[in-house]
């Protein structure tokens, strides 16, 4: 797995995971296990959505 996702990206990716794990956890609802999904990405550096259609947001 090569890093797709540049420091922006990542950054977005874990605001928005923190988010939604914070509104499901608020909520007391199951949909704040989705937000682990860009936790996850942006902590690992890479997106497999990307791949398909050979998207890079990382510097070269």
């Amino acid at each position: 797995m090569k890093c797709n996702m540049g420091k922006t990206d990542r950054i977005a990716r874990a605001i928005v995971g923190a988010g939604i794990v914070a509104g499901g956890v608020y909520f007391q609802s199951w949909w704040g296990a989705v937000g682990v999904i860009p936790l996850f990405t942006a902590t690992i550096g890479w997106c497999p959505a990307y791949v398909p259609f050979g998207i890079s947001s990382a510097k070269k």
